[in-house]
């Protein structure tokens, strides 16, 4: 397993289009083949700053989705709200504390 980190950066007045969007797309994402979890978070210093995190049992589901119908739709209406070039990071996940 390893995780996916994807930076995501809006113009303000994007953003509920943008929410409302992953709203809509979430479970389906999360349904992809070899999906464990998929969040969402806010930066806490600029509003305009997302990231998600998702969670793939290989980098083949991962590709897989990426090559998929779904992500298509979903990133051509995404890119369309940017105000800067996202980021993406592959990680793998070395400790958990419960």
């Amino acid at each position: 397993m390893f995780v996916r980190i994807v930076k995501l950066s809006f113009h303000e007045e994007n953003i509920p289009a943008f929410l409302e969007n992953f709203e809509q797309m979430k479970e389906k994402i999360r349904n992809a083949p070899g999906n464990r979890l998929l969040e969402l978070y806010q930066d806490k210093n600029n509003p305009c700053i997302f990231f998600t995190y998702s969670y793939w049992d290989a980098e083949e589901d991962l590709e897989n989705y990426r090559n998929s119908e779904l992500f298509y739709d979903v990133w051509t209406f995404t890119k369309k709200l940017f105000n800067d070039k996202p980021e993406a990071w592959s990680v793998d996940k070395l400790v958990t504390l419960d």
